[in-house]
């Protein structure tokens, strides 16, 4: 597998659990995806750790979804994956929301989870 499918394949991974969680509304479970360090900063202002994410999470509305589009993908070190991708955020009474995703996941005893995470709005 060359490199750029192996680190599209752990983005996947890591991305299709937090969106499984995210689509269920269950931040805890939004959380355990992140490392207990992880740098958050979602659409407010950033945090660090687990609390801050799963907080974040459940301020948002059920019926909340999210669907992403891998973009870039680059390996900095066998335990690190970066990508860049686009996500979609659906809501039940709005709009949906297209965001730019920058996350960097990484290998830990717990599995590939994402240490830090940032959502810009495309202009």
């Amino acid at each position: 597998m060359s490199d750029m499918t192996d680190s599209a394949a752990v983005l996947r991974g890591v991305l299709d659990r937090w969106k499984a969680a995210v689509d269920q509304h269950e931040p805890q479970r939004v959380a355990a995806q992140f490392t207990e360090d992880a740098i958050f900063q979602g659409l407010r202002p950033h945090s660090v750790g687990r609390p801050g994410v799963a907080a974040y999470y459940a301020s948002q509305p059920p019926g909340l979804t999210a669907e992403y589009r891998i973009l870039e993908t680059r390996r900095p070190a066998g335990d690190l994956v970066l990508g860049y991708l686009s996500v979609d955020f659906s809501f039940t009474d709005r709009p949906t929301l297209t965001v730019n995703l920058g996350v960097l996941v990484r290998h830990t005893e717990e599995g590939w989870q994402i240490s830090y995470y940032q959502v810009s709005q495309p202009s």
